[in-house]
């Protein structure tokens, strides 16, 4: 069934526009909170937010739905989106709810929804959730509408969560981390949780206004990073995202470390140690042939899912894997989370460099990434993939790419645009096919 509101990461538009209305937001809460109503306990929802302008609009109207349909609400404030999972469980809450668009600017916003184990909604649940959102729904009576509360002790409960996961022997004395908390919902948990564990922490991207979330800061901007690690003489850098669920490292040289050798470290790490299970780690369609390559020299496999972390996670569970992320920096370990978590991978990284006692170029820079390509083609309607004349110049790229590269090729879920990606050890050959598929690509759809 097509949907209508959810996408690959729930709910997500332009503030004040759409489907990111105070309207539909009501809409939502009454929906979810009717569709998680089960048995005769007094429910539970808790809500977390990042620190965008629109997020105080959306929390009172996602209150009013859920208090509406009967739901008492937990409201936690700026708090990391694994905090909200985390905590969804811990509190024994039967929904919980995070506002925020990530990695977007600060005039969208969105809407994520984890289930009483913390994990992220099923496909049905969402579906189920959908139906609702266009049905007159049974409001609970007035003796029955739910209560709201906000609890202080959120991020500290989080922070002592996190801190846990690091082995008991490990301290992080001695190392100077430049941490870039995109002025986003981890600028008071994340630089908290690293200082304690002893690191000496230089922090950007702290001071929210409501308006400069993921501004030229971040995981997707780390220039000013790069430049103040390499200005600092600091041993490594450390980005999380607007919602603090993905990472992107810096090396003491400035040098960028993405989610791929991330999961190499923390993937190689955990098998020597007899910690990695289900024999490797699962990435996404979009990770370095070089990934693959490295995990088979030590016998282990890489499953590929497709692109979204909430697939990375079904793959993890489907086979019993406990490490995986994307090349974009989400770290999913669940023996520590359910769900992507930025400043329990940051501390993962940390930690392994703490025990090599060697400098993070060294350790984060596992394997050579092959040549790899990725361009977007923008299309105004149709399905140019069905076209006979693209799909022929696609079946020759194969072709020629079997065995010494890849070619992945995908309509985005959220624009209309065509992604053409290609990898193998000849960087001229990737460039050429790339460029004659989002040829073929164009033609089709003009």
């Amino acid at each position: 069934m097509a949907r209508k509101y959810f996408g690959t990461d729930g709910i997500r538009g332009r503030s004040n526009a759409g489907s990111m209305t105070p309207e539909m937001a009501m809409k939502v809460g009454q929906a979810a909170g009717t569709h998680f109503l089960r048995g005769g306990h007094k429910h539970r929802v808790v809500i977390g937010k990042d620190t965008r302008l629109s997020g105080y609009m959306i929390e009172n109207a996602l209150v009013a739905g859920f208090t509406s349909v009967g739901m008492d609400v937990v409201q936690f404030g700026p708090i990391p989106t694994p905090a909200v999972a985390l905590l969804t469980r811990s509190m024994r809450a039967d929904l919980g709810v995070m506002i925020s668009a990530s990695h977007n600017p600060y005039e969208d916003n969105g809407i994520k929804l984890f289930g009483p184990d913390g994990f992220k909604l099923s496909d049905a649940d969402e579906l189920a959730i959908e139906a609702l959102l266009d049905t007159p729904l049974a409001l609970a009576d007035a003796a029955d509408v739910g209560r709201a509360r906000r609890i202080e002790d959120s991020r500290g409960r989080y922070i002592h969560a996190v801190k846990a996961s690091v082995p008991e022997h490990i301290r992080f004395d001695g190392l100077h981390v430049v941490l870039d908390c995109a002025n986003g919902a981890a600028y008071q948990v994340a630089p908290t949780a690293i200082w304690e564990l002893g690191a000496k922490v230089t922090s950007i991207g702290i001071d929210p206004n409501g308006k400069n979330i993921n501004h030229k800061v971040g995981s997707t901007h780390v220039v000013t990073l790069q430049e103040t690690v390499v200005a600092a003489g600091a041993d490594i850098g450390i980005a999380l995202d607007g919602d603090a669920d993905r990472l992107i490292v810096v090396d003491e040289h400035g040098r960028i470390v993405d989610g791929d050798q991330i999961m190499a470290l923390l993937g190689g790490a955990m098998n020597r140690s007899g910690q990695l299970t289900g024999g490797g780690i699962v990435a996404t369609v979009m990770s370095n042939l070089g990934l693959e390559r490295y995990l088979q020299k030590q016998d282990l496999r890489l499953i590929r899912a497709k692109v979204g972390d909430r697939y990375v996670l079904e793959e993890m569970r489907k086979h019993g894997i406990n490490v995986g992320g994307e090349q974009s920096g989400h770290m999913i370990m669940l023996d520590h989370a359910t769900t992507g978590d930025g400043t329990i991978a940051a501390l993962q990284v940390l930690s392994q460099l703490v025990e090599s006692g060697k400098p993070a170029s060294e350790v984060l820079h596992l394997f050579d990434p092959v040549p790899q390509l990725l361009k977007n083609v923008r299309f105004s309607g149709g399905k140019p993939l069905d076209n006979p004349d693209v799909q022929a110049v696609i079946a020759s790229a194969e072709a020629e790419l079997t065995g010494n590269g890849r070619l992945v090729i995908r309509p985005s879920g959220t624009e209309p645009v065509i992604r053409v990606m290609a990898e193998g050890d000849d960087a001229a050959q990737v460039e050429r096919i790339v460029d004659s598929i989002c040829d073929a690509v164009r033609i089709a759809a003009s």
